[in-house]
């Protein structure tokens, strides 16, 4: 039973920390974008520069 001393507050701090962290993700605008992100690995980019060149150099 002394046990249940310690946890209960140690399991109430964890809890508030993984809600802060939570808070804070939304805050900042973790969660704005989701779906745009995932279209945009799909989506050519035509307007990336060319690194290999058309012609070889000598």
């Amino acid at each position: 039973m002394n046990v249940l001393l310690i946890l209960i507050p140690v399991s109430i701090i964890l809890g508030g920390l993984g809600l802060c962290g939570f808070l804070w993700t939304l805050r900042s605008g973790q969660y704005d974008d989701a779906e745009g992100s995932a279209a945009r690995l799909l989506l050519e980019d035509d307007d990336a520069p060319n690194d290999a060149p058309d012609e070889p150099r000598s």
